[in-house]
């Protein structure tokens, strides 16, 4: 028994390929939202940068954690650690974006907060 009882035309090669191109499709864009969080968080130089990302990869089982990293990644991310001094804490930033492949950026671009 087989479930195609004619011959295959062009109508059903171009509905395989579009539904090819459809999963890929899916996927591409389930890997870009995913992904959104972190790329956000790396951009602007998130001291949580590496967490965030793995939190929005996380929100593949549930929403829930990828919507918490995507407010995350926009949170103010001039925030000090009270265990550095605000000199100390851009370096270990600067320290941490280099660690993940994130280029260094001039000392007048980035912002500073008693400025």
């Amino acid at each position: 028994m087989t479930l195609i009882t004619g011959p295959l035309d062009v109508y059903d090669y171009l509905t395989f390929l579009f539904l090819l191109i459809a999963i890929v499709a899916f996927f591409s864009l389930a890997v870009f939202v995913l992904g959104l969080p972190g790329q956000v968080a790396l951009q602007r130089r998130h001291p949580h940068a590496e967490t965030v990302k793995w939190m929005g990869w996380a929100g593949f089982l549930v929403v829930i954690p990828w919507v918490h990293a995507l407010i995350w990644a926009f949170h103010d991310s001039l925030t000090i650690d009270i265990r550095r001094f605000p000199a100390e804490e851009k370096e270990a930033i600067e320290k941490e974006m280099a660690r993940l492949g994130v280029p260094a950026t001039d000392a007048a671009e980035v912002k500073d907060p008693g400025a």
